[in-house]
């Protein structure tokens, strides 16, 4: 499991992830 913080990116937000994982499904949820 990764805990990040999303990032701004423009008009949206960006979560940066390992280059390892490209390609690969992941879940994100929203913890607050």
């Amino acid at each position: 499991m990764v805990e990040k913080v999303v990032a701004k990116s423009g008009s949206s937000g960006r979560v940066y992830l390992p280059p390892n994982w490209i390609g690969k499904r992941v879940k994100v949820i929203r913890v607050e």
